[in-house]
């Protein structure tokens, strides 16, 4: 989840490779932010299977992997922008940082922990802010890297990251709360530490694959038409291959009904996950890695929602070269308050209230954020929370560069 971040304005030109802010060129990026806001708002609401047929519905197909890979791949890329963008920040600026980042951290996980407090343990609404936190906890070893080397790193996780959390389920302790709060991490370190790197809604095992990638994007050169052209080319290519390697991947392996002879797997169950998913990943074998169902988490689901994410990220940022249209401004604002928006949103969703009206409630909760969207900043500026996330990393990074500064005169 990216909640841009504006340190790379305390740093100088040449350090962060002239990444300033422009309100052009950040209206694509904060617009694709706000439609993952709106996937992930409208997952929490809109029912994902026909109660008829027990068929996918359109909002199954379309947001449940895209949206949270498309708000992890923006993450990176406001992480690669805030520490040099095409120019990674090397010594005390690096340093900085890093720092920065893992005070961005806590403060995103301390939102997300207090929003679990509130959560009935049956609502049925994922937090995906305490995920975000590790996020960017992993990320810090990653700040210093080019371009090629992220998307490298990327690849190593596409590849052996599904691999690790299938042979990790049944090792790591389970969890007992789909709302992880203070007293979790408190009475279940373990299980905590499982469900956010394997076994929970955003493993981080997983999604790793898109943060490293939005870093390389974030350092190569964004603004060139060219390279906006190649995130769609990239993304569709992703797209294409996940969906063949789905319809055609599994016959060249015996079928899916090997999964039946190896896993022990009833017929009944099998249909279920290939057309509904799972809610973790099977590990009765691992042919269970050739299935892309969303959210199953497996090579080609994760190359499916990247490869999203990356079309509407270059669509967007093309798009916003040649319009500023007023539904381009609203998703805009919409990116630009994320984590204040998201946040208010999960804790509406505490109250219990519109999950009897679920197209009602969720036009209520889009119709509420838009209008917050545009009349805050033109009242107050910078949402609220994004404000105190930008003061706690600045002030964090200045600290570390003045005692950086004092350390080497002494």
């Amino acid at each position: 989840m990216s909640w841009t971040s504006r340190t790379e304005s305390s740093a100088p030109v040449d350090a962060t490779g002239g990444a300033g802010r422009s309100p052009t060129w950040w209206a694509g990026i904060d617009a694709a932010r706000g439609l993952a806001l709106i996937g992930l708002m409208s997952v929490q609401f809109l029912p994902v299977h026909d109660p008829r047929t027990q068929a996918p519905t359109w909002t199954n197909l379309l947001f449940p992997e895209a949206s949270a890979a498309l708000f992890t791949l923006l993450a990176g890329v406001g992480l690669a922008l805030g520490s040099g963008g095409r120019f990674p920040h090397e010594g005390r600026w690096l340093a900085a940082d890093r720092a920065g980042v893992a005070a961005r951290a806590v403060l995103i996980a301390v939102v997300g922990l207090g929003i679990g407090a509130l959560m009935p343990e049956d609502a049925p609404a994922d937090n995906i802010l305490i995920y975000c936190g590790l996020y960017f906890v992993l990320a810090i070893p990653f700040l210093h890297l080019s371009a090629t080397a992220l998307f490298v790193c990327a690849a190593v996780f596409w590849m052996v990251g599904p691999v690790l959390m299938q042979a990790l389920t049944d090792v790591l302790p389970a969890h007992s709360s789909s709302h992880l709060s203070w007293a979790d991490v408190v009475e279940e370190p373990g299980g905590t530490v499982s469900q956010l790197l394997v076994t929970g809604t955003y493993p981080a095992l997983s999604y790793m694959t898109c943060l490293l990638v939005g870093l390389g994007v974030g350092r190569v050169h964004l603004r060139d038409t060219g390279i906006q052209v190649r995130l769609l080319a990239v993304g569709a290519g992703l797209v294409v291959l996940a969906r063949t390697a789905d319809t055609f991947g599994p016959y060249a392996f015996g079928g899916h009904g090997r999964v039946l002879t190896t896993s022990g797997t009833g017929a009944d169950e099998l249909g279920e996950v290939l057309v509904k998913g799972s809610d973790s990943l099977p590990t009765g074998t691992a042919r269970w890695l050739a299935v892309s169902t969303p959210p199953t988490d497996t090579v080609w689901a994760i190359a499916a929602g990247l490869g999203v994410a990356l079309l509407v990220l270059g669509s967007f940022m093309l798009v916003s070269r040649k319009s500023s249209g007023a539904w381009l401004l609203r998703l805009s604002a919409m990116g630009a308050m994320a984590l204040s928006l998201y946040t208010a949103h999960l804790v509406a969703l505490s109250c219990e209230g519109g999950y009897d009206l679920p197209v009602i409630g969720f036009i209520l909760h889009l119709g509420a954020a838009v209008l917050f969207a545009v009349g805050w900043p033109r009242a107050l500026g910078e949402g609220p929370l994004e404000r105190v996330l930008s003061a706690g990393e600045e002030a964090t990074r200045r600290t570390v560069l003045h005692w950086h500064r004092r350390f080497h005169r002494t």
